[in-house]
């Protein structure tokens, strides 16, 4: 029942001033903010592990500006997945070196969690033709599975791998020419992942940026979404020189360096709500408990 409600409650706001929403994500991220303490812990531990100069003032300030972008950018799904597709194009200003997208050359993008992923890939699926990819899990809740696999597939010619697709499909798929959406920069857990730093602190990473660079002999471009006031920036950079190497966990601790070079830039759009540093090296104790 509240799922269909919060579904409807996203059509019924496709149609208004962005303003407007945006006003309600401010007191819907203060709501979060004040009410969901579990996630406020976590968004708090991070921030101290990966800014220990901050003041404990400045923590609170940006853990609250991080649920307030949070949900804001939530509610943008409102107009992004149900909105009139004119002005999803002009709330998207694709930006920087967009060059590097097109052709038919294999490219693994790495698309950080920033809260603006999805805006991210809505205007490269609507504003550039090309056959776009990206791995999705499947939610618990199947009427938001539906919905949220709706919104992703709203423009372009577009393909969702499910985890259970496996490696071959994907890897077949880049080398074809399409595109790989990819956003390796969570704790997926142990099995397959690597110890590298992430602002100084070990971080269990999973090598796929690396590796499916090397699979699918592409390049690496990395796309870094910005909310604004008028709705999103998309930022194509240019290309990684010398990626991959022949050694996947230096490429994911370079991946790691690069990503905090990003985030330095608007650190209270990352999406810290996730426990990045669940898993621990061997005798190290758990951050959060």
């Amino acid at each position: 029942m509240l799922s269909r409600l919060s579904l409807r409650l996203m059509r019924a706001l496709s149609p208004l001033p962005l303003a407007w929403v945006r006003a309600l994500g401010v007191v819907l991220g203060v709501l979060l903010y004040l009410l969901v303490t579990p996630r406020r812990r976590i968004v708090r531990t991070n921030l101290r592990l990966c800014f220990p100069q901050l003041s404990e003032a400045e923590c609170r300030q940006r853990t609250r500006r991080m649920f307030v972008y949070f949900a804001q950018a939530w509610l943008d799904r409102s107009w992004l997945w149900h909105g009139a597709p004119q002005r999803v194009r002009e709330r998207l200003q694709l930006t920087g070196d967009v060059q590097a997208l097109t052709g038919n050359e294999p490219v693994v993008i790495f698309a950080p969690h920033f809260v603006g992923l999805d805006a991210g890939w809505t205007a490269l699926t609507q504003q550039l033709p090309r056959h776009f990819t990206t791995i999705y899990t499947d939610q618990t809740n199947k009427l938001m599975d539906a919905w949220i696999l709706a919104g992703r597939q709203r423009f372009g010619n577009s393909h969702l791998f499910g985890r259970a697709d496996g490696v071959k499909s994907i890897v077949a798929a880049l080398r074809a020419g399409d595109p790989l959406y990819l956003l390796p920069d969570m704790n997926f857990g142990l099995n397959e992942s690597v110890f590298v730093p992430f602002y100084g602190v070990s971080a269990a990473t999973v090598p796929s940026l690396s590796r499916f660079a090397k699979l699918g002999r592409a390049k690496v471009v990395p796309v870094i979404t910005r909310l604004t006031r008028a709705g999103y920036s998309v930022e194509v950079l240019p290309a990684w020189s010398d990626f991959p190497s022949d050694d996947a966990t230096a490429d994911t601790a370079r991946m790691n360096a690069e990503l905090q070079n990003y985030i330095n830039t608007m650190p209270e759009q990352y999406y810290w709500v996730h426990k990045r540093f669940k898993d621990r090296p061997p005798g190290e104790a758990d951050f959060y408990r």
